[in-house]
């Protein structure tokens, strides 16, 4: 089944999200962090898998999968989440999402999505394009990033990575690495990194949902 975003539901989920932020108490800013808790990032990542727990869902303008986040890095996670906050990557509804989160939010939710299946490295990676090496270096062979810093790309939507390399290419992403890389890439090689990274195995699924509420 394909699922599509569309305007009116972007504004409900955007009028709801902002109501949330107003109701609910956030980590301001100076405030020491305690270690991020999966459990707690369970209960409130509800809103997260209203898209990102669906299998093939997809953003409608432009249409593309949502990314898949069951075992990413919790690092690379909370830096996204971030630039999506600052506008560093431009997306209205998870703007406007992020800006409801707390910092601690960011790191609850990202040890949710990280520990359901970290995705480890097969040592084996097959068919990788020419074009596809300088990605290794962060990324690993086999799509698996090298530091949890750099996100893993196996097993991710291929629509969704031509997306973000498409955007990085255009400064709509702001990355100085990424924009500098992507800047040289052409629409086939695009196409050919983004389709080598999604066939690696193991790798990121649709995460699972808490068996009940308020439980992971």
């Amino acid at each position: 089944m394909t699922v599509r975003i569309g305007h009116s539901a972007v504004l409900a989920a955007a009028m709801l999200l902002l109501a949330a932020a107003l109701a609910s108490p956030r980590v301001g800013a100076g405030e020491a962090l305690a270690p991020a808790d999966a459990k707690r990032g369970a209960r409130i990542a509800y809103t997260c898998l209203g898209c990102h727990g669906i299998a093939d869902y997809r953003n409608a303008y432009p249409n593309y999968h949502v990314p898949k986040l069951g075992g990413q890095h919790a690092p690379y996670l909370v830096s996204a989440l971030t630039e999506y906050r600052t506008g560093d990557r431009p997306h209205k509804t998870m703007h406007v999402h992020a800006m409801t989160l707390s910092d601690q939010d960011l790191r609850d939710i990202a040890a949710y999505f990280a520990t359901d299946t970290p995705v480890t490295s097969s040592g084996k990676p097959h068919g990788m394009p020419a074009v596809a090496q300088v990605c290794t270096s962060c990324h690993g062979a086999d799509g698996i990033g090298i530091t949890p810093d750099y996100p893993t790309l196996a097993g991710q939507q291929p629509d969704y990575l031509e997306q973000a390399l498409k955007a990085y290419r255009a400064g709509a992403r702001k990355n100085a690495i990424m924009g500098g890389f992507a800047a040289a890439l052409k629409d086939d090689d695009i196409h050919a990194i983004a389709g080598y990274f999604a066939r690696q195995s193991p790798g990121l699924k649709v995460p699972a949902r808490p068996s009940s509420p308020g439980s992971p």
